[in-house]
């Protein structure tokens, strides 16, 4: 079954040019030039990634984007014409998975998406682990909270199971970032510490007596959940 994706950019010419080259690649390929028709579509199509221009009428990319993560986890690619810095940290810390200034190469866009898909929906055959109150499924890519699913990013599950699995080890930003690789945010050295920010606030984690994620000054970060065995009845 084709990808489905949704582009949110007030530039129908654009649009009508991306539609028709993403097609090419095999993707079923839906647009909107205003906010609310794009929040009317995603509601009727359930696209599986949205293009996300920031310039919108209205309403701008960032406050669209924070109105689609009250409710959505579908990974997004934020578009601009602006390339600075504070605009990516804005993007990161409403939930955006990737940022891609214009102009750029269609065929760019093209290795982004098939980046965020495949970290969206990697199949990794980890069992189901508990750490107290934490349970983290790593086929179907959610966590819970006390029994509640967590709306996680991709960034932000990614990050979640890669320390996870290497409980007790600290890992460096280095490698955090090559886990979330394959994006423009590989140059902004920030990704990792806005990443584990928005993680640790709906861990409801706090980083000065953490339960799960702990800073390792100088380095990075290390996960210190206690991870729950199966009781074996005798």
């Amino acid at each position: 079954m084709k990808d489905t994706l949704l582009i949110i950019d007030d530039d129908a010419k654009l649009n009508q040019l991306l539609s028709s080259f993403l097609s090419d690649f095999g993707y079923k390929v839906i647009a909107a030039t205003r906010p609310e028709e794009g929040i009317k579509k995603l509601k009727q199509e359930s696209p599986d990634l949205i293009i996300l221009d920031v310039m919108l009428p209205g309403m701008n990319g960032f406050e669209l984007c924070k109105k689609i993560r009250e409710s959505y986890t579908i990974p997004i690619i934020m578009l601009t014409a602006r390339g600075e810095v504070t605009d990516k940290i804005v993007g990161l810390e409403l939930g955006a998975d990737d940022y891609l200034p214009k102009p750029f190469e269609p065929r760019e866009l093209v290795a982004r998406i098939q980046s965020v898909l495949r970290r969206a929906r990697g199949l990794d055959h980890t069992p189901t682990k508990r750490f107290g109150r934490l349970e983290i499924d790593f086929s179907k890519r959610h966590a819970k909270l006390d029994g509640v699913v967590l709306d996680l990013t991709t960034n932000e599950f990614t990050a979640l199971a890669l320390l996870a699995k290497n409980k007790g080890k600290p890992l460096n930003r280095d490698q955090i970032l090559e886990e979330l690789s394959g994006s423009e945010w590989t140059a902004f050295n920030r990704t990792v510490d806005i990443t584990m920010s928005r993680l640790r606030h709906k861990l409801k984690d706090d980083p000065k007596a953490p339960s799960f994620i702990k800073t390792v000054w100088g380095t990075g970060y290390i996960f210190i959940g206690e991870e729950e065995r199966e009781r074996v009845d005798r």
